[in-house]
C-alpha cells in the first residue's frame, strides 16, 4: 500500500519530526511505502507532490493544528490523530488507517 502523511505540532519541531520518523519506520516494517510531509516553524518540509497524494491509498494526519493547504487532500481517505499517537505506537496507527479502506 501507499501511504502519505502530514505531521505537525504547535512548534513544529520535536514531535513533528518524531512522528514523521515513527510513521515512516512503522510503514516500512509492515511492508508499505510511506512518505510524510512535516509542517511547522520551518514551513512545509518534504512536501508531498500532487502525484504522491493521488496515488496514496490513505492519508494520515498526525497533527495538533490545522493542516496547511489541506485542500490538496480533498477526496482522499484521511485518518486524523494526535501527533503523539505514531510516536507511541506507529504500527497501530498504520494498521488503523489501512482498516479505513478495507
Amino acid at each position: 500500500m501507499k501511504i502519505v502523511g502530514v505531521t505537525s505540532c504547535p512548534t513544529g519541531v520535536a514531535h513533528t519530526n518524531m512522528a514523521a520518523k515513527a510513521l515512516t519506520k512503522s510503514g516500512e516494517k509492515l511492508g508499505h511505502m510511506v512518505k510524510v510531509e512535516k509542517q511547522g516553524a520551518l514551513g512545509i518540509q518534504n512536501r508531498l507532490t500532487k502525484q504522491e497524494i493521488e496515488e496514496a491509498d490513505v492519508v494520515i494526519f498526525a497533527v495538533e493544528q490545522k493542516v496547511r493547504e489541506e485542500e490538496r487532500f480533498t477526496g482522499k481517505t484521511i485518518y486524523k490523530i494526535p501527533v503523539a499517537a505514531p510516536i507511541k505506537n506507529g504500527v497501530k496507527v498504520i494498521e488503523d488507517a489501512l482498516a479505513l479502506i478495507k
